[in-house]
């Protein structure tokens, strides 16, 4: 991305660029700064192509239509499925892209062995969208709120991501009712995001783990299953998993030394409600049952970097495991 800024700031282009990933506001706004930046609002010489039913023929006609009083001629192509089979009149077109020519493919999936990957690898740039960490979550919300003339305290950055997940897109909606909701005021209080904003994902794994402490199975599966239809992919559901049960352990060793609740938080840089939901959950288990969920949990990681399992397999048999009914 910080490529893309570059080549944006010096008015140097690519011939080809490919967008892909599980993030889309940032493939958005990354397709939008290239078009805006490279074409503005001239029609003339843009062309916009979406589906996988695209014919690499009109683009190839409207490709080597030279460009109308203008350095470039700019086409956009999105979710064409070209990155995932073969097509060699593609691949070999880009291999020959006039010099005027500019195409921005926006794609969710991409094979890297594919032949049109590979002359857009070779010829242009690719950039991989892909959700972001927390961490760089949350100083974006703060950017945002700044912008706005708002300020927003870390706890409270990460309820919001509690209970959005890391879709950009929820948390780019959910921001704009938080800065409609607070009006004039400048500070952006946890109670605000309790009061308007909508929950997604972390709070359904809280629900996932007490489903899962109770031996509700069926429930504990339901949940997960929700989750994906959501979009969440499965191995961030198990790193969301692995930060519960992590934050559950710390939270109980701490109880353990005699320390309340507000020290515990003050301590972990946590929002007093996680730690309070760590504190109920941490009766549910034992520190060995914890220590082993999370060795289980890396293994199932590591099964799937290994292709032993697939993602969505490895993290529904932790759930399995851990939601059946002790035997008697």
């Amino acid at each position: 991305m910080k490529i893309i800024n570059e080549h944006i700031k010096s008015n140097e282009y690519k011939n080809v660029y490919l967008l892909y990933g599980d993030e889309p506001y940032l493939k958005k706004q990354y397709r939008d700064k290239l078009k805006q930046a490279i074409a503005g609002d001239d029609t003339m010489n843009y062309s916009y192509y979406e589906g996988d039913k695209i014919s690499v023929k009109e683009i190839k006609d409207m490709g080597d239509t030279l460009p109308f009083f203008a350095e470039h001629r700019l086409i956009v192509v999105e979710n064409s499925g070209f990155f995932k089979s073969s097509n060699d009149e593609l691949a070999d077109y880009i291999r020959n892209i006039p010099d005027y020519l500019i195409i921005i493919f926006v794609e969710t999936e991409v094979d890297k062995r594919n032949k049109v990957y590979k002359a857009v690898n070779d010829i242009g740039y690719i950039s991989e969208m892909k959700q972001q960490t927390p961490a760089v979550l949350e100083k974006w919300i703060a950017g945002l709120l700044k912008a706005e003339g708002k300020v927003i305290t870390r706890p409270a950055a990460e309820l919001i991501l509690n209970k959005t997940g890391a879709s950009m897109d929820l948390i780019r909606a959910e921001l704009d009712k938080i800065i409609s909701y607070c009006g004039d005021r400048n500070e952006v209080t946890e109670k605000d995001i309790e009061d308007i904003c909508t929950t997604q994902t972390v709070s359904r794994i809280f629900d996932m783990i007490a489903a899962i402490a109770s031996k509700k199975q069926q429930q504990a599966l339901e949940l997960y299953y929700d989750l994906l239809t959501l979009k969440e992919p499965p191995m961030r559901i198990l790193y969301l998993i692995v930060r519960q049960f992590n934050g559950i352990f710390q939270v109980q060793e701490e109880l353990n030394h005699g320390r309340s609740n507000a020290d515990i938080a003050r301590t972990m840089g946590a929002a007093p409600f996680i730690v309070n939901k760590y504190a109920a959950q941490a009766k549910n288990f034992t520190p060995s049952q914890l220590k082993e969920a999370l060795a289980d949990c890396a293994q199932a990681e590591e099964d799937v970097k290994t292709g032993r399992l697939n993602e969505k397999m490895a993290v529904e048999l932790i759930i399995v495991k851990y939601s059946a009914k002790n035997k008697k």
